[in-house]
């Protein structure tokens, strides 16, 4: 069997790259080699695990084809190379060359175009073919003997792609239908427009019922409203999409047999090439153990980036390639089907006692629940899973039916509630609140896996799947296995047969113990037991009472604030208008650059996008704002537009029909920073610095007449932080005095007394103190203020001058890094900056502003966390009603009856003023009001 394999180049570099971006591999130069070794080990597992006879791989050029001059706006906005990338692409044609596998290119035609056309030429020469790549819109080249192969990623492994499976994924029933959908639903990727209004659904659905674009613009009558209409109008659209979106199959290209033939490696090439980019495990794959970069010299090949190497006289090493290894990269070898285990199934109530038995014994047990949905909220238990030593678990199914599923649940309280043994398990908080809901209160130690990889590698992912992967070389079975990939066709968990759903469930909580295992030690090693133990994990109990609780939404308040800001936005579209001279869509970037930037003529030098469009972020208008005050009004038509759909109208489509409460879900473990995150809603981004924004917060009440909201926020937490870790003088006694702080900055800074700092001059130091914190230039500085970058310059210099404990902070933070590669909060929480000593500038800035940064923001976040654990801790000591119902930034908000709030007021300042041991103050500032905002 003749076997070629096409490889998209380019498609599979960009995926290498961005597979590592959130733990790019870089030389000790800082090159960053992360595309260059994604695309050797894919390489590497196609040529061991699919043994092609015959391989190219295809690039496009930089010359423009028949696609550009058809639609100039095609591919038009792409945003440009990473730049790590660009520097990659060298390399990874050397290594090309360097397995003797040719390279192709065609001007004027791009990589599918060539891919096609050779598949086709193969295919009648008896030829199978595997067109390598991600790219969707290779699914219309596929026959009986042209597939799609999409490499392994992410733990998933590789999918190959026939006729069958494409008919079966597009909904069509030939494949060329596929250029029908594309040509009707468009391309945002590559530009390619469609037809207004139609999505992947639709089109799916109008190809269905008519077959071809062509056949629906001709049967165009036959549809309704809307749709007919853009039918219509865009025919001639919807037919240049489908073109753009075909794939051409006549490139003038040769198929060589000979010259795709694979043979071996060539030694000469690879060496030096993997000696420079510091590949030594796969040197030693490759070439022998004996492979040492640092016995190499790294020898340049001089070649044209798409032609072949000049140099003359080169060896090659013999190598089978089915023998080759992909070891860079974690390969996942073992799984269920091939690790010994022991899974039990207690589905009696005999099984469950001599379990429950099992577990009173032990000092510690992992446990999982498996349920109907992500939401503990609002969705119902399956079944629980419990481990106590690795490769053994059990699962104990409960019925659908509630009362009968408490019972069982019931027979576990003990267990649960027992404070003596401690409980692992991964993301507890969601198995936590999931069991308040039958009445189930877990106590005891936590351990949850999930938060002791964050504080590890805060960095990266840490769902179990991949953990399991990464550490124990283990892959556990997906969950789509069991009720189908995610979408509206997912099955639940219910539906799933009693075997596989035990195998799975039990496997859950068996890998997790195992994980534990592992990480354990390493957050000793780590120096962050406190943190875990004191900070994260307590913390999860806190988490889960807060969200079970949620907080109650004035639906009234929020109807008739939606009333008001619709006659505000049509008020603010009116206004500008008339000051344009003309009506257009302000919601379209294009027609609102051409009214600013030719009508008004703003900018004569306003920047345009790549497809010839002005630029209208918020960026660009925020610098024109001082410019006109329609700029402004536009600013305003866009936040109040936003305000109004974000939250006023989504709000109470959020109220969970069982509570009549409104629970966001807080996120422990994405902010590298430490902080919490919020979702559905999210909370963190409801606006508090203008006034219809904060006219939100109206809408957060108490339960009832009974209850007052209180509401407790730091103040100016994280200057006092940055006051504590530089131990500066003049920054601490300031807070010391209680100075307001950016008087005292404005009064050092211009050197005038404190009595006579003007309004501008606090405003300016005021954004100095806040702005050094996230590593603000002096033209970060100008932009903000609006004034010239050398007095910018001047009000910076003077600031360090007067502070020069912020300045040591700055330079010995900036080192430490540097040698160490991670900072450290107050409590020890490390944030890691990979890209500390990367010789990319770009890059190497973002690191050097995080690691001035992390440290302070992290306290911040610890500092929060802890007076939670503390207060939380307190009102249930004294078993007050009041309740903690949000976390936002520095602020945290309570639900409390009326004859409590003397009481919990003087513990809430005392929990938040002394979470963290500080010489420099820290101030709170509490209220109470008949909603959030009254009480903020």
């Amino acid at each position: 069997m003749k076997k070629l394999f096409l490889l998209d180049g380019m498609a599979l570099m960009y995926r290498a790259h961005f597979a590592l971006s959130k733990s790019p591999r870089f030389t000790s130069g800082g090159v960053n080699t992360s595309a260059v070794m994604g695309f050797t080990n894919t390489l590497l597992d196609v040529l061991k695990k699919e043994k092609p006879t015959h391989m190219a791989v295809v690039f496009d050029t930089d010359a423009p084809t028949e696609r550009h001059t058809d639609y100039e706006a095609y591919k038009a906005h792409r945003e440009a190379m990473p730049e790590d990338l660009s520097k990659a692409m060298p390399y990874v044609i050397k290594l090309i060359l360097g397995f003797n596998i040719p390279v192709i290119t065609s001007d004027g035609y791009e990589a599918d175009d060539i891919i096609g056309t050779l598949a086709k030429k193969a295919e009648k020469k008896g030829y199978q073919v595997y067109c390598m790549t991600p790219d969707k819109d290779f699914a219309q080249l596929v026959s009986e003997n042209i597939f799609i192969y999409k490499p392994a990623r992410m733990g998933n492994d590789m999918e190959i792609l026939g006729v069958k499976e494409v008919c079966a994924k597009w909904e069509v029933e030939r494949v060329e239908q596929v250029i029908d959908i594309l040509g009707l639903w468009g391309d945002a990727v590559d530009n390619i427009p469609g037809i207004p209004g139609i999505g992947e659904k639709t089109a799916k659905a109008l190809i269905k019922q008519y077959g071809s674009v062509e056949n629906i613009i001709a049967h165009s009558h036959e549809l309704k409203g809307k749709q007919r209409e853009n039918v219509e109008n865009f025919a001639e659209q919807g037919m240049l999409s489908k073109k753009l979106a075909t794939i051409l199959l006549d490139v003038p290209v040769e198929l060589d047999e000979a010259g795709l033939e694979i043979c071996a490696p060539s030694k000469d090439l690879l060496e030096p090439l993997f000696a420079e980019l510091e590949f030594r495990t796969l040197g030693r794959r490759v070439f022998g153990d004996d492979f040492s970069i640092t016995e190499l010299k790294a020898v340049s090949v001089q070649t044209d980036l798409f032609g072949s190497p000049t140099a003359d006289g080169r060896t090659t090493l013999t190598v089978d390639v089915s023998d080759i290894a992909t070891a860079d990269l974690p390969i996942a070898g073992k799984n269920i089907g091939n690790v010994e285990h022991t899974y039990h199934l207690a589905d009696t109530p005999e099984l469950r006692a001599e379990l429950i038995a099992h577990l009173q014994q032990q000092k510690n047990f992992c446990f999982d629940t498996e349920t109907t949905g992500t939401d503990a909220n609002h969705c119902e238990l399956v079944g629980l899973s419990f481990a106590t030593k690795a490769h053994e678990g059990w699962y104990v199914p409960v019925p659908a039916d509630e009362e009968q599923t408490k019972a069982i649940v019931a027979e576990f309280k003990a267990v649960f509630e027992n404070a003596a043994i401690s409980k692992t398990g991964q993301n507890l908080k969601f198995d936590i609140l999931m069991l308040k809901w039958y009445d189930v209160e877990i106590k005891g130690d936590l351990f949850d896996t999930m938060m002791a990889h964050y504080i590890i590698d805060p960095d990266t992912r840490h769902n179990m799947d991949i953990l399991s992967e990464n550490y124990l070389g283990y892959k556990p079975v997906s969950i789509t296995e069991l009720i189908g990939p995610k979408g509206k066709n997912q099955g639940n968990m219910r539906d799933v047969e009693i075997e596989k759903i035990k195998e799975y469930a039990a496997e859950d909580a068996d890998v997790t113990l195992q994980l534990w295992e592992v990480f354990e030690p390493k957050i000793k090693e780590a120096g962050a037991e406190k943190l875990l133990h004191e900070v994260e994990n307590p913390l999860i109990y806190v988490l889960a009472d807060v969200e079970h609780e949620g907080v109650k939404i004035d639906n009234e308040t929020l109807k008739e604030f939606s009333k008001e800001l619709e006659t505000d936005i049509a008020r603010l579209e009116k206004t500008v208008y008339e000051k344009a001279g003309v009506s257009f869509n302000i919601a379209s970037p294009k027609q609102l650059g051409e009214v600013l930037f030719e009508k008004l003529m703003l900018d004569p030098k306003a920047k345009k996008t790549k497809t010839g469009q002005y630029q209208t972020g918020e960026d660009v208008l925020l610098a024109l704002a001082n410019k006109s005050d329609i700029v402004r009004d536009i600013l305003d038509f866009r936040q109040l537009q936003k305000l109004k759909s974000t939250y006023v109208d989504a709000l109470p489509t959020m109220v969970n029909p069982k509570t009549g409460r409104v629970h966001t879900s807080y996120n422990q473990a994405v902010a590298a920073t430490g902080r919490l995150s919020s979702t559905n809603p999210n909370l963190q981004n409801i606006p508090i610095r203008t006034e219809r924004g904060r006219e939100v917060r109206k809408a957060f009440i108490p339960r009832d007449e009974n209850h007052t909201i209180v509401s407790a926020d730091y103040s100016q937490i994280e200057l006092r932080i940055i006051a504590e870790i530089s131990k500066d003088p003049n920054m601490r006694q300031a807070f010391i005095d209680n100075v307001d702080i950016h008087t005292a900055t404005a009064a050092k800074v211009y050197g005038v007394a404190i009595e006579d700092v003007d309004s501008t001059q606090r405003r300016n130091a005021k954004a100095v103190n806040f702005g050094i914190i996230y590593g603000q230039s002096a033209f970060g500085l100008s932009q903000n203020l609006g004034i010239p970058r050398k007095e910018a310059a001047e009000i910076i210099e003077n600031y360090f001058i007067q502070y020069p404990g912020i300045k040591n902070y700055m330079a010995d933070t900036m080192n430490f890094a540097r040698e160490n590669g991670y900072v450290t909060t107050l409590m020890g929480r490390r944030r890691y900056l990979r890209d500390i000593n990367s010789a990319n500038a770009t890059v190497r800035g973002f690191a050097e502003r995080n690691a001035i940064n992390a440290p302070i923001q992290g306290s911040a976040a610890d500092m929060i966390k802890i007076a939670m654990i503390n207060i939380h801790k307190e009102f249930k000591a004294l078993r007050l009603d009041a309740r903690m119902t949000m976390q936002v930034h520095d602020e945290l908000v309570f639900d409390v009856p009326n004859h409590e709030i003397e009481i919990v007021k003087p513990i809430i300042l005392d929990k938040m003023k002394n979470a963290i041991k500080t010489e420099v103050p820290i101030m709170v500032e509490i209220g109470t009001g008949l909603n959030w905002l009254e009480a903020h």
